[in-house]
């Protein structure tokens, strides 16, 4: 689908417009809701997951407990495409100084898609019967080094952005000009207002504090490679829920195209960095 930009672009961009439009993908805009009472499906940041009883919590592979970051139910989540309509996608991270991710050697993990510090858990059809779940979270500690203090309601909308500058595409599909006329502050600030990398997400084009880290497992010869951004939480400090990832940080979890029309979330790959 061909989509077009609806806001003016300084003179040196415009005749880039086409080549920018052309990079134009939907996302979801994720906002924080004000919501003191957050049902056991219901989409959130924090708080309990919905479980059915029987489920095994999910742990680290040394059985520490690893805590609920997210859950989105696409029932409340509008269309998008390649996305599930339906069911209840959960991220799990561990509660440790580097929030389960895997440094390995240096900017290069040593396996960025094992769970084993983190889980990605959807559930197709959840069961929407009270008594079929587990409500008794007892058994968990509190976390102390954990991204998110506290629990929210989410809201969802539908819209659509170019590639941000930070994707380790950017220079092949826009074409090395338009990086150079960023050298002027004032026009690269233009493109920020456009592409809309920061914030929560579901979709789109991510953004990074540092680096892409995609462009380190892009370069491996596995069949599918995690491009596509499933979900990106940033930090944002607010009466409702405290998110800070490092020193203002952001987090992201990126999946191959086919594994997600699969609703295959077994090599995700996930990522946080800070300033």
């Amino acid at each position: 689908m061909d989509y077009k930009l609806e806001v003016p672009l300084s003179p040196e961009l415009e005749k880039y417009r086409h080549r920018i439009e052309a990079t134009i993908k939907p996302y979801i805009e994720i906002n924080i809701q004000n919501n003191d009472d957050v049902n056991w499906w219901q989409s959130k940041f924090g708080g309990y997951p919905y479980l059915p009883k029987g489920f095994e919590y999910p742990k680290t592979c040394d059985g520490k407990y690893l805590f609920l970051l997210a859950q989105l139910n696409f029932d409340e989540i509008p269309p998008l495409d390649g996305f599930p309509d339906r069911g209840i996608l959960q991220f799990y991270i561990a509660d440790d100084d580097l929030y389960g991710l895997d440094l390995g050697n240096g900017a290069e993990v040593d396996n960025p898609t094992a769970e084993d510090s983190f889980k990605i858990i959807y559930f197709a059809e959840p069961d929407l019967q009270v008594e079929n779940i587990i409500t008794n979270y007892d058994f968990l500690p509190q976390p102390e080094s954990f991204p998110v203090n506290g629990c929210c309601g989410l809201q969802f909308t539908k819209k659509y952005a170019p590639i941000s500058t930070i994707d380790y595409q950017f220079t092949e599909l826009l074409g090395s000009e338009i990086h150079e006329l960023f050298m002027n502050h004032e026009i690269e600030d233009g493109y920020l207002e456009i592409s809309h990398s920061f914030g929560h997400k579901i979709g789109g084009y991510p953004y990074f504090t540092q680096d892409d880290v995609r462009k380190y497992s892009s370069n491996s010869d596995q069949k599918q490679k995690p491009d596509l951004l499933l979900f990106q939480m940033d930090s944002d400090c607010n009466e409702t829920v405290n998110i800070m990832w490092g020193d203002s940080g952001v987090g992201n979890f990126f999946i191959d195209e086919s594994a997600l029309r699969e609703l295959d979330f077994s090599k995700v790959l996930y990522n946080w960095d800070c300033l």
